[in-house]
């Protein structure tokens, strides 16, 4: 396991995060300009929020999820040590002290060891 300190602190948007299975159908909105990566969708019972795009059959308007995505975010504190689990699109799926999980944007973590799994 990777591990990071956070060293721009974090807060998820007040929205509730919205959960795709491979399959869900969605509509696709606007890029975001600070994460072009990211695309605003819009869930079947309304929900929105911002997905990677490459998680789609298509680039805007309807569409199908190609993957399992959960949006929740991780609150997070300056100095605070985090587990990383897996990055996606300049976000890592991180775990902190706790036991909470969820998003923070990479370039709010300094990488504090690597997991090339060789001995030194």
């Amino acid at each position: 396991m990777r591990h990071a300190r956070v060293v721009v602190p974090h807060r998820a948007p007040d929205r509730p995060p919205i959960r795709l299975a491979r399959g869900d159908a969605v509509h696709l909105g606007d890029r975001d300009t600070d994460w072009p990566e990211f695309v605003w969708t819009t869930i079947a019972e309304g929900h929105e929020g911002w997905v990677p795009a490459k998680l789609f059959d298509r680039e805007q308007g309807p569409a199908t999820a190609l993957e399992d995505y959960d949006t929740r975010e991780l609150d997070t504190q300056a100095d605070e040590v985090v587990t990383l689990q897996y990055e996606l699109a300049g976000w890592w799926w991180a775990r902190n002290a706790l036991g909470h999980q969820g998003w923070i944007p990479a370039r709010s973590l300094e990488l504090l060891d690597d997991d090339d799994g060789e001995d030194a």
